[in-house]
C-alpha cells in the first residue's frame, strides 16, 4: 500500500511517499512544496496544493496521514493554517484515500519512543528506522516521513502510542437531510421562508 505523510505549512509543507507491505516499509519519494512568502495566501495554496496533485497522480496513495491540529498562541497563524490543512484535505479526498491525523506528540514517540523528542531527534531517528541518509531538506521533510511512517506503522506499540498521544481517526457521518436542517433551525428559534 501506498501511503503519503503530510506535514502541513501555508510557505513550506513537507510530503512523504512510502510504500508499505508486511515485511517492509520502502521511501519513494520525499520532499517539500514551498511557496514565496510575499505571495498573497490564496497563490500560496494554489502553488502548494497543485505540486501536491501532480505528485499524488503521479504515485496515487491509498491512504494518507497528517500532522493535527495544535493550539498556537497566535490565533491568526492557527487559522491561516486551517487554510492548507483543508485544501490538502479536499485534494486527497477528491481521489479517494483514507485520512487520519496525528498530534506531533503521537509521530514522536511512535518514531523516538518519547514525545518530547526535538525535530532534529525525529529526523535521525526516522533516517535510521528507514535505513536512508538524511538530504540538506527542511525538517518539513522528514517530519512528513515520520507522520507517513506512523500512518504505515501497523505494530500494536505504535497504536497503543496512537490511541493514547492523540491519533484521530475521522468518522464521516450521513449528511443531514434538509428536514433535519429545517427541524434544527426552528428548534433554534428561527424560521425559514
Amino acid at each position: 500500500m501506498i501511503v503519503l505523510g503530510i506535514d502541513p505549512g501555508t510557505i513550506t509543507t513537507g510530503y512523504a511517499f512510502i510504500e508499505s507491505s508486511a515485511q517492509k516499509v520502502k521511501v519513494l519519494e520525499y520532499g517539500t512544496l514551498h511557496a514565496p512568502a510575499s505571495h498573497a495566501l490564496e497563490d500560496r495554496l494554489l502553488h502548494i496544493v497543485s505540486g501536491l496533485e501532480e505528485l499524488l497522480d503521479k504515485y496515487k496513495p491509498q491512504s494518507f496521514g497528517m500532522e493535527g491540529i495544535f493550539f498556537a498562541k497566535n490565533a491568526k497563524s492557527a487559522l491561516v493554517l486551517g487554510h492548507i490543512r483543508g485544501a490538502v484535505l479536499v485534494a486527497c479526498r477528491k481521489r479517494g484515500m483514507t485520512y487520519s491525523e496525528y498530534s506531533p506528540r503521537a509521530v514522536k514517540q511512535a518514531v523516538t519512543g518519547d514525545g518530547g523528542a526535538s525535530k532534529e531527534q525525529v529526523a535521525n531517528m526516522i533516517f535510521a528506522r528507514l535505513g536512508i541518509q538524511g538530504g540538506d531538506l527542511p525538517l518539513d521533510a522528514s517530519d512528513a516521513l515520520a507522520i507517513a511512517w506512523t500512518h504505515a506503522s501497523p505494530s500494536p506499540l505504535n497504536d497503543a502510542v496512537s490511541k493514547a498521544l492523540g491519533k484521530k481517526k475521522v468518522v464521516r457521518k450521513k449528511k443531514a437531510t434538509t428536514k433535519q436542517w429545517l427541524d434544527l433551525i426552528e428548534k433554534m428559534g428561527g424560521s425559514v421562508q
